[in-house]
């Protein structure tokens, strides 16, 4: 656990990405399995501990420091993990644990303990580590692990180990799970590419840069295909072959969110109805009367464990399609943009589906008519949608399907922001990294008086 603080320690003073990922790489060469798989599920956010709450950690070094002192020095300080790690009182000699717990001692621990014997567990833990030591265990335990690495940057450290790009990693990885012994072994040249036998895998997204003013000078009009951008959130639909087996030829479907995580439990009425094999990219909506309701609207679905009738019929889920990433066996990842576009043009037909349909092309010769449309979404061809409109996106017609955030290829143009006047009567401290500057803010607005 000393070693990955005290890489954690060193990738948040470190501001530079190509030494982020050589910091990542040399522990990961010089950590053995499965103490580097831990860490690496730790970095990319694949580990997660229901039972360690703030409110616990709050409550073990209320036993232990004085309560106001506490309160006053987290206020200062405006990070739970470093305030405690700060606070937290030494052990007598006699008691002091006789080594440090590995990385993976503590995670095996989280996972398999009992709710009731994790304080005191936690306690021993943090008797038996540094001040670096604690921060970072308290850290990974309540799931704030932001230490300026994202999970992108840690898997480009992975594939430097064999020389590999970024990007080759990421294809395998959905089908992966922690510690990754078969993926290091593959980067080190000791395995063959890890294989996934899931029939309806996860491909991991490609996403788009904010472009700004200065870019559309070298940007051609001629080289892009615009389409609208939806406030919704992004989801991927995988479907594999019907099954002929079963008696009702059912097929595995799968709806993902953009970072891999299964959300199909919640959106039966969207799996239910995918009727084709293949993978596409597109937005979550709800539809209701032939309109897209509004984000708040769609939050109603969201994080749901479990989906009443009611909720089915009065929120409906609806996918926007963007782009197609696999068809029948085929993977389209490598074919130009203009060629997808195609091929999900005559799926979504084929389909007629009432809950798919395609997110219509926006025409535009020239940016300015394409920043007009952006401006006035309803008069461009969105119609009652407009609302929905976020802004339009950008894609290179001969642009690949490749995972990450490449820039060239895609480009966000969201609309501009509303603006309000308000009177500024409150600010606060952040925390973390932020404790030592003023990023929340309270503003007053003033309500029409009998002047009106």
């Amino acid at each position: 656990m000393n070693r990955f603080a005290a890489l954690l320690d060193r990738l948040v003073y470190e501001a530079g990405r190509n030494a982020k990922i050589r910091l990542m790489a040399d522990y990961f060469r010089a950590t053995p399995d499965p103490e580097r798989g831990i860490a690496l599920a730790a970095l990319t956010g694949a580990l997660s501990f229901a039972n360690a709450k703030p409110a616990m950690v709050r409550a073990l070094i209320m036993e232990r420091a004085d309560p106001v002192l506490f309160g006053l020095s987290y206020d200062y300080v405006g990070d739970l993990s470093e305030t405690v790690a700060l606070m937290w009182p030494a052990p007598p000699p006699h008691e002091r644990p006789n080594h440090s717990p590995l990385l993976s001692e503590i995670v095996e621990g989280l996972a398999t303990l009992p709710k009731r014997e994790l304080p005191g567990q936690l306690a021993r833990w943090l008797d038996g580590l540094d001040d670096t030591g604690r921060w970072a265990l308290l850290k990974l335990i309540t799931g704030s692990l932001r230490v300026g690495a994202s999970a992108r940057l840690a898997k480009t450290a992975v594939a430097s180990l064999g020389d590999l790009p970024p990007d080759a990693v990421e294809l395998v990885w959905p089908g992966l799970a922690p510690p990754y012994e078969d993926l290091f072994a593959w980067v080190e040249g000791r395995a063959g590419r890890p294989e996934t036998g899931d029939p309806v895998p996860f491909r991991p997204v490609m996403l788009a840069h904010a472009v700004e003013e200065a870019d559309f000078a070298a940007l051609d009009p001629a080289d892009f295909s615009a389409e609208w951008k939806w406030d919704g959130i992004r989801v991927q639909v995988v479907a594999g072959e019907q099954s002929g087996e079963e008696p009702d030829g059912a097929r595995p479907v799968r709806l993902y969110s953009r970072t891999g995580e299964d959300i199909s439990a919640a959106f039966p009425d969207v799996a239910e109805v995918m009727a084709f094999s293949g993978a596409l990219d597109g937005e979550l909506l709800v539809m209701k009367e032939g309109r897209v309701q509004s984000f708040n609207v769609l939050q109603q679905r969201l994080n749901r464990k479990a989906v009443t009738p009611k909720m089915l019929r009065d929120f409906p889920a609806h996918v926007r399609a963007y782009d197609l990433l696999a068809e029948a066996g085929e993977d389209l990842r490598d074919r130009p943009f203009l060629e997808r576009r195609a091929r999900l043009e005559a799926l979504v037909t084929r389909l007629g589906q009432p809950r798919l349909d395609l997110s219509p092309v926006v025409p535009f010769d020239t940016w300015d008519a394409l920043a007009g449309a952006r401006a006035d979404p309803a008069s461009a061809g969105a119609g009652a949608d407009a609302e929905a409109v976020e802004g339009v996106m950008l894609k290179r017609r001969d642009s690949l399907y490749v995972p990450g955030r490449p820039k060239g290829p895609w480009w966000k143009w969201k609309r501009d922001p509303h603006t309000v006047d308000a009177v500024l009567m409150y600010a606060q401290r952040g925390h973390g990294k932020r404790s030592s500057f003023y990023s929340d803010y309270t503003f007053g607005v003033w309500s029409a008086g009998e002047a009106g």
